[in-house]
């Protein structure tokens, strides 16, 4: 019994630590959005991250091991909540897709400080010298490739027309759910992006639609 109650007593303060590592890591992360956003990712330092969050910045770098570590870690998390949080089960129709494509936009505008930095960070890293050049390009083409396959199955389903171009019609959707985004963020008060979104989608849908049908049921 004694020797149970000395392993259950030094737990404790273990699960404690292990808490406020990952709180002071999360704050780290949030406090990294807010500089990517405003500043990008050259203008943004570790020093002023960490003075933001209250820490030395050896005590972020505790936590990260360079700025570009923190850089993939922020754009890891972002996409982490994106799978989990609406993509995590596989669609059972293009329109059940599109419905979730307009949910997404939706969750994005209560995530303002996500939406500008990804942003800020996506036209930085159009040089191939960027530190996040790859993490873009393998995320433009997973997204892509995700939104393609699931409109040729709607092909094979004999949900969309045999002839729908599953490739142009993917492209369009990211080219427009980007180029909303960029809209709302310049002007927020003038874009409402889930009902655009969800308009430009119904349109799609009726066009290369076998059975006319939109995702709104209209």
């Amino acid at each position: 019994m004694a020797q149970e109650k000395g392993r259950t007593a030094s737990t404790g303060p273990a699960r404690g630590t292990y808490a406020v590592g990952d709180a002071r890591r999360q704050k780290i992360l949030d406090t990294a959005v807010e500089h990517f956003a405003q500043w990008g990712f050259h203008a943004s330092s570790l020093a002023r991250i960490a003075a933001g969050c209250g820490i030395t910045q050896g005590g972020l770098l505790h936590h990260f091991r360079s700025k570009e570590d923190l850089l993939l870690s922020v754009l890891a998390q972002s996409e982490q909540h994106d799978v989990e949080r609406l993509f995590s089960e596989p669609a059972e129709s293009v329109a059940a897709h599109f419905d979730t494509v307009v949910a997404l936009a939706a969750d994005n505008e209560r995530r303002p400080g996500i939406v500008r930095m990804f942003h800020t960070l996506v036209g930085e890293a159009a040089n191939p010298g960027h530190p996040a050049h790859a993490y873009f390009t393998q995320r433009y083409a997973r997204v892509l490739d995700y939104t393609v396959g699931l409109l040729e199955a709607g092909v094979a389903r004999g949900e969309l027309r045999p002839d729908t171009d599953c490739e142009a019609a993917g492209r369009e959707v990211l080219a427009v759910m980007d180029g909303l985004q960029i809209q709302w963020v310049l002007a927020p008060g003038s874009v409402d992006m889930p009902a655009r979104l969800r308009g430009f989608l119904d349109r799609l849908l009726r066009e290369i639609s076998a059975g006319g049908s939109s995702p709104s049921g209209v």
